[in-house]
């Protein structure tokens, strides 16, 4: 085809191979920059976190499956030049959220690499699922030339889900703002990841800015070593050594390493206004960019496997205490002692957001549940779908602080005794756990494909209409957990002194 005429298949077929490509490659900046925070870190749980991150990107990498259950919302960004030309045999030709969205339909509906659908729709009403994770979000820049360069990315929601934002005084100071906000992020978005920072421009213009800010490569290292040659790059190291200082360290277990990189990007706005935004790529970091100038689709190269170099096969199965789900007690439960690695095997019953909602509604009207929670551990995860030779797709933990809220009811009218997720949970929660004399464990948020290697088998037990959000029981097998709260109530997020910088 002649160059700046550029066929609609070639930008479906190419957004779809993006869109699996990084279900399972991460960039190998961040895999880099995973193996310094792993070398720099002291021996404890924040290293073995960051092992299990980096275990699962070789696993992921040579498996072609996903690195995270949380395959994300899929943002395009295009600059389509003014001189190029989509051309299809439709009439009137697709726009281009059309075709992005059929590039999403195709990629997440790949039967030998299934992703997770999360996008619903109404969500004032039902929240229905739409089933093959459209609409894509697609961001259109004309810009001058004959090409169209796209960046595809695969969001998590537990990054977006803690995008701040603040209209500061002009004479405020940026870096203060951001550092304050920081450990009230939690270790939700599964640090360590990037920061991304929008300053200046309007207020919706700041939070794009801040999140495009993060599909650049990683370079703190080489800036630390050459020096910041303006305010952008100062404010970078700032907020670098400042946000690091603090101690929340990988998964919120405290150590060296919080943010990968800090991104600052900027533009020109208003005198009396000061915009910023920030926000967070979590640990299964995903997106990729190249140009499209008419001589057919995007030709997407494998990464040198010597990024993984050095990076165990598997996790090695030591130092964790073995438990036996099937025969768990609240004797047991109690010699449990916060920060203490445990290795569970037997059933496990999942269930998340919408299947709490309706265990909750269940309750109030007085009606038994349709499964039975007493002496049980319920693991947050929604799945991906399996396929030939696995028992279940990769399924790490879900935010646990979602389902605080159905803490009391569940603990004390079901008898449920541990609950499983990731990061931090708030006082209601807390405070349910410790007068039940229950336990809460965390996974790594972000190992989802090596959390799901410990799973032998699976099946639906309740609620299968809600897809991945369906109460599954799953039969495990040395998977790994740390205790974040115990029975007394000590919890692993406050026994890591996390300092405030000034």
């Amino acid at each position: 085809m002649t160059r700046g005429h550029i066929a609609a298949e070639d930008i479906v077929a190419s957004i779809a191979d993006a869109l699996q490509y990084i279900s399972y490659y991460h960039p190998a900046d961040f895999v880099q920059a995973l193996k310094r925070a792993y070398d720099l870190e002291a021996e404890g749980p924040a290293r073995n976190a960051l092992l299990q991150l980096l275990v699962n990107s070789k696993m992921s990498a040579t498996g072609h499956r996903p690195l995270c259950q949380d395959t994300g919302v899929v943002h395009v960004y295009a600059r389509l030049g003014m001189d190029a030309r989509v051309e299809s045999p439709d009439r009137p030709t697709p726009s281009l959220q059309a075709l992005a969205d059929r590039a999403v339909a195709l990629a997440y509906g790949y039967a030998a690499n299934p992703l997770r659908a999360s996008m619903i729709r109404d969500p004032l009403g039902r929240r229905s699922n739409t089933g093959d994770n459209t609409p894509a979000i697609v961001h259109v820049g004309l810009v001058e030339g004959d090409t169209l360069e796209l960046t595809v990315v695969a969001k998590g929601g537990g990054g977006d889900v803690k995008a701040r934002y603040a209209m500061l005084n002009p004479s405020d100071s940026v870096a203060d703002w951001v550092v304050s906000q920081i450990p009230g992020l939690g270790a939700g978005w599964c640090p360590p990841g990037v920061l991304g920072v929008g300053v200046g421009g309007s207020p919706e213009q700041a939070m794009t800015l801040a999140k495009r800010s993060l599909f650049e490569p990683i370079d703190m290292h080489r800036l630390m070593e050459a020096g910041p040659r303006d305010a952008a790059q100062a404010l970078r190291l700032d907020l670098f050594e400042r946000i690091n200082a603090l101690g929340i360290g990988a998964q919120g277990l405290g150590g060296k390493t919080t943010v990968l990189d800090v991104k600052v990007a900027h533009a020109p706005s208003h005198a009396a206004l000061l915009p910023v935004a920030i926000l967070p790529n979590c640990a299964a970091t995903r997106y990729i960019s190249f140009s499209l100038d008419g001589s057919g689709p995007a030709r997407l190269s494998a990464p040198d496997p010597e990024i993984w170099a050095g990076i165990p096969d598997d996790m090695p199965q030591r130092g964790g205490i073995p438990v036996n789900l099937d025969t768990l007690t609240r004797e047991e439960v109690a010699r449990w002692k916060a920060g203490d690695t445990l290795l569970l095997s037997g059933k496990l019953i999942t269930g998340r957001d919408a299947a709490h909602k309706r265990m909750a509604d269940t309750l109030a009207r007085g009606e038994p549940l349709p499964v039975d929670l007493r002496g049980r551990a319920l693991y947050y995860v929604g799945p991906v779908d399996p396929v030939a030779g696995e028992a279940v797709g990769p399924a790490g933990p879900t935010t646990s602080a979602r389902m605080d809220k159905f803490m009391p009811a569940l603990l004390e009218q079901t008898g449920l005794l541990v609950t499983i997720g990731k990061a931090e949970r708030g006082p209601i929660a807390i405070e349910a756990i410790r007068k039940a004399q229950g336990a809460y464990l965390i996974a790594v948020g972000g190992a989802a494909y090596l959390v799901a290697k410990a799973v032998r088998s699976a099946r639906v037990l309740a609620y299968e209409d809600l897809g991945m959000e369906a109460m599954y029981e799953f039969t495990v097998e040395n998977m790994p957990v740390v205790v974040a709260i115990d029975a007394s109530g000590r919890r692993i997020h406050r026994a890591i002194p996390i300092a405030v910088a000034p």
